[in-house]
């Protein structure tokens, strides 16, 4: 009973944000029904076992064969029940399967169209391929990240698939069938990962504008070139995280590492930056992990461990809003946000490729003479 429940979405079967996209909406109530090929596609879809493709969760997966003309009308046939569809393919492919835009929304004027895609459908290099780290490397993002003698630091795939890709793509869904219930007109919504990890970088690009930001890693407020908002090793050979910008949580950093009384430059003085950086380092090597937040976890200095994958669940934080929970063996982030009464969930394990297809196709209002007859021709396959 997510504050989605009642949408209908089809998702194309693809890798990285669109099934991050998939996750979101189908924990929010939305039902998503997945096209997955009718083999395995050797990225890993299908191959491994299916609890592990924490992406996948919440939805049903029904095979249907995108090159048999009836597997093309058994998507369009879908399309007339769908709120939204959305696919990742390069730009101009899902028009020569014969499921565009144009296609899809013949039977359905209402139906938002959501198109994925690193570059955007249009510009010189659309038609590339790329991953992640191409597209925050146009974005200006990945030059940004990084300590001063490291060079760029890919931050994972979380800035341009999942943070510049599905987020954005989830957001512009909901906003184009917003506006679709209203005029009664669905969209085509072209969400482009250089574009969406820019947008994520918004702020920094005014402070660049304002002279508070430098164009070199390492030498910034937030980018390690400060003290006071930095990670540092404890005696342990762990790691702790401290962001005290603020004169005040500043002050009570130096009360709690014991630098209170010493003869510090001034907080902002960024040539003497280094060497600030290194008396800190020096001072939280002298305790463990523990010890430290024994000291400062719970104050206003803007404290906390750096936690390790393995560690986030136990954390008394974390188990006390049920921000990880356990399912089928594998421990997995929670649905996010919460909600005071439309409380999302986690709706099912994710599915084997093509587990749904007679049970999908026939809540979307196949009836079983169709759905035989669809098996029988190969346009569809029921794992």
């Amino acid at each position: 009973m997510g504050p989605l429940n009642g949408l209908r979405i089809i998702e194309i079967g693809a890798i990285g944000p669109v099934p991050f996209c998939g996750m979101l909406l189908s924990d929010m109530g939305a039902d998503v029904l997945r096209i997955d090929r009718t083999a395995p596609s050797g990225l890993g879809i299908g191959q491994r076992e299916t609890r592990f493709e924490v992406l996948g969760r919440g939805r049903r997966s029904i095979s249907v064969d995108l090159k048999h003309p009836d597997g093309v009308g058994t998507v369009l046939r879908l399309c007339e029940q769908a709120d939204a569809i959305m696919e990742g393919f390069r730009p101009g492919v899902a028009e020569r399967l014969g499921i565009g835009p144009e296609a899809c929304q013949q039977g359905n004027p209402k139906l938002v169209y959501g198109r994925m895609t690193g570059w955007g459908q249009d510009g010189p290099i659309s038609h590339a391929a790329g991953h992640d780290i191409n597209y925050i490397s146009l974005s200006g993002v990945l030059h940004a990240i990084g300590t001063r003698d490291s060079g760029p630091v890919p931050p994972l795939n979380l800035t341009g698939d999942f943070g510049g890709g599905a987020m954005f793509l989830a957001f512009g869904l909901l906003s184009a069938i917003w506006e679709a219930q209203r005029s009664g007109q669905g969209q085509v919504v072209d969400v482009s990962m250089v574009e969406g990890s820019a947008y994520l970088q918004a702020a920094i690009y005014g402070m660049q504008a304002a002279g508070y930001w430098v164009d070199r890693r390492g030498e910034n407020v937030l980018d390690t070139g400060s003290p006071y908002y930095n990670v540092y090793e404890t005696s342990d050979g762990k790691w702790i995280s401290i962001g005290s910008i603020e004169p005040k949580f500043y002050a009570e950093l130096l009360e709690k590492s014991g630098l209170g009384a010493s003869d510090l430059p001034d907080q902002n003085d960024r040539e003497k930056w280094p060497q600030m950086t290194a008396t800190f380092a020096e001072v939280f090597k002298q305790k463990t992990r523990d010890e430290w937040c024994a000291i400062m976890e719970g104050s206003d200095i803007c404290f906390a461990p750096v936690l390790s994958m393995s560690e986030v669940a136990a954390h008394p934080q974390n188990a006390a809003r049920g921000s990880f929970v356990d399912r089928d063996g594998v421990t997995q982030p929670g649905p996010a946000p919460k909600f005071s009464r439309t409380r999302p969930e986690i709706q099912r394990s994710p599915p084997r490729l093509g587990e749904h297809t007679d049970e999908g196709l026939a809540d979307w209002g196949f009836g079983a003479d169709d759905i035989a007859a669809l098996k029988q021709s190969g346009a569809i396959v029921q794992s």
